[in-house]
């Protein structure tokens, strides 16, 4: 039996998904979802400064002492433990902390007041976050920073994701939605080289730009916001716009005026919460019909976290210092492995509509987990206590970084984004990104909290750890992920009934018929 075949899709390919896939790509959608990335840039930015700016002698001192004395060679300690400081890896992790307690409320508001006041309010967090981490005194302004730009991804990557979904035609929806982690490959970039250049300002205040910086994407997505259309689905679903207003955005938005089956699809999966009680999140978590979808709501995150991505994008360039780089030196590999990143994750825009979601997330993980354990491999055997590599040693490591970063960055990265945000039902949509968004944050705070603390305790044995979790993810996608490629949005829960698995958890079309009151 193959694994993961999806029935049913063949013919609605075929049909066009109602119309869904009729409509072109447009330069209005093109702005808007542009405009609406801003939100990844600020995420990806965010990720590469803190790295960035950690390694950074004078934000060492001035912050953080203890581990600049370690890095000074003041006090003995291990090449493995010169970075292990909970009030260091506290000042990464607060961010998401933030994040992961704004998600529900930001959830809410997504869905009862739509995708775009959520940017807004991502952009005004973000604003704030830039200005007041830019100014810190202390270490405490420097967290409430962290702690207000976690505020604005709570909000940002509630609503992004869905909003590309939702403007994207059906049969450029991957590459759409894979725009959202082309922006946070961008905006990581962006951080690395910025970090690279203030790193050689003199008196030492460069980390200052860096941190204020993040006000730019911040500005953009909160002044496009203003202008940028709500999504139709988002429309249909608060009820407060004439049904004739959102057939002539849809009809702009798809550049055609046969939008009529696309709509009924929309409107039709807006009604089949008519018969449900319970708000969005209940239905998600107690019914049935839901638990595919919310299986992978928790399983993908879980898995983009523990593919150790986060390790290196938070401390690439520590870890760079670990082995023996020079403060200059581990910035601009950063930058290195960043346009790597960005290359790939280009490369996965392209391809994920024409191979699937499937193909991509299997290779990729083949290839981070070479990566991982030849990485590991040098470390455990080159790198001791004491000293550092040698410069062709860290050269090869720097390539099979560079090599890991580019599996992420055409698999787990944008797809870890792009099948959570268009799996889900419209009644449950914004619910179910909340969860998946929650999950990607409590993970993110775990690995950023511990990533420090398990380096100095495991030593390379921390990337035979993540290597294991690479194995079993990729386990995962082979037996129980289905193909959405070329499904509309409002009929990809279909795809569930056709899997060889998660046909018997749903049941057949008797059960839907009956959840969806007679309507499959």
């Amino acid at each position: 039996m193959a694994v993961g075949v999806v029935a049913g899709v063949e013919s609605q390919e075929r049909r066009g998904g109602g119309g869904a896939g009729t409509g072109r790509i447009t330069a209005f959608v093109v702005l808007s979802c542009v405009t609406a990335g801003m939100g990844g840039v600020i995420f990806g930015y965010d990720i590469g400064i803190a790295g960035g700016v950690s390694s950074m002698e004078p934000f060492l001192r001035k912050f953080f002492p203890e581990v600049h004395r370690r890095m000074e060679g003041d006090v003995r300690v291990s090449n493995y433990c010169k970075f292990d400081s909970q009030l260091l890896t506290a000042f990464t992790s607060s961010l998401y902390v933030a994040g992961l307690l704004t998600t529900f409320a930001a959830s809410r508001v997504t869905a009862g007041r739509g995708r775009r006041p959520s940017m807004l309010l991502g952009g005004a967090a973000f604003l704030a976050g830039a200005a007041v981490g830019g100014a810190s005194v202390d270490i405490y302004m420097v967290i409430l920073g962290r702690v207000l730009l976690g505020v604005g991804l709570g909000f940002a990557n509630q609503a992004v994701p869905l909003y590309l979904s939702e403007m994207a035609p059906s049969r450029w929806r991957g590459a759409f939605s894979n725009g959202f982690q082309l922006c946070v490959g961008v905006g990581a970039l962006a951080a690395n080289v910025i970090n690279y250049g203030t790193e050689k300002i003199r008196d030492g205040w460069g980390w200052r730009v860096s941190l204020a910086l993040a006000a730019v994407p911040a500005g953009l997505l909160t002044l496009g916001a203003l202008f940028l259309p709500e999504t139709p689905n988002s429309l249909i679903q608060q009820g407060k716009v004439d049904r004739r207003d959102v057939e002539q955005l849809l009809k702009k938005i798809r550049g055609a005026d046969d939008v009529a089956d696309e709509l009924d699809t929309i409107v039709a999966a807006n009604s089949a919460t008519a018969g449900v009680g319970g708000g969005g999140l209940r239905m998600l978590l107690t019914q049935r019909r839901y638990r595919p979808q919310l299986a992978m709501a928790v399983m993908i995150p879980f898995f983009q976290q523990v593919t150790g991505i986060n390790a290196i994008a938070f401390y690439a360039p520590v870890l760079l210092r670990t082995i023996g780089m020079g403060e200059s030196a581990s910035l601009l590999s950063a930058v290195v492995t960043g346009v790597v990143g960005v290359g790939a994750t280009l490369l996965s825009m392209a391809a994920v509509d024409r191979f699937g979601r499937r193909t991509l997330f299997l290779a990729g993980g083949a290839q981070m987990l070479a990566s991982q354990v030849l990485i590991g491999g040098i470390m455990a055997a080159k790198l001791g206590d004491d000293g550092g590599v040698s410069k062709g040693w860290a050269a090869a490591l720097i390539l099979l970084i560079a090599a890991y970063v580019a599996g992420f960055g055409w698999s787990w990265g944008p797809l870890g984004w792009l099948v959570p945000s268009e799996i889900f039902p419209l009644e449950v949509r914004s619910a179910g990104q909340s969860v998946t968004v929650a999950v990607s944050f409590v993970f993110t705070v775990f690995v950023a909290q511990a990533f420090l603390a398990m380096l100095c305790r495991m030593r390379a044995g921390i990337f035979f750890f993540f290597a294991a979790w690479l194995a079993a993810m990729t386990a995962f996608v082979y037996l129980l992920l289905p193909e959405t490629k070329g499904v509309p949005i409002e009929e990809v829960a279909g795809v569930w009934r056709g899997h060889w698995f998660w046909s018997r958890v749903v049941g057949g079309d008797d059960d839907e018929a009956r959840n969806n009151g007679g309507k499959l």
